[in-house]
């Protein structure tokens, strides 16, 4: 299964973000939660400093952008400007790894699609 990404317009061009399961499992790792934990946490705006440089980061790399030139990215259009400006684009991202794309969930036309459901912890 090819793994999901966006395409987004950030910071100074045009990017493919992606989160496969290894970007997830060191994001989980790097923040202390879990992607859905996570997501709700940025959501929620309970965000912790680098929750939004690391989903961009490694969701850099995730689609295809060497680790080095990632780094450079968030050290050059996160850390320097206010951390809220970042809160969108993490979720985008995160929203992205953990929700199938539309035509993904789609096997028939008479299939509904099931949305996923996101709690509060």
């Amino acid at each position: 299964m090819q793994s999901p990404h966006i395409e987004q317009d950030w910071a100074d061009g045009s990017y493919r973000f992606a989160l496969p399961v290894g970007q997830l499992r060191e994001l989980q790792e790097r923040t202390g939660v879990g992607p859905l934990a996570l997501y709700n946490r940025l959501l929620s705006g309970e965000w912790r400093t680098d929750d939004m440089a690391e989903v961009i980061r490694l969701g850099l790399i995730g689609g295809g952008m060497k680790p080095v030139d990632a780094m450079g990215k968030v050290r050059a259009y996160v850390e320097p400007r206010p951390l809220t400006e970042s809160v969108d684009p993490a979720l985008r991202i995160l929203e992205r790894a953990l929700l199938p794309a539309p035509d993904e969930n789609a096997e028939g036309d008479d299939q509904k699609k099931s949305p996923m459901t996101i709690l509060p912890d």
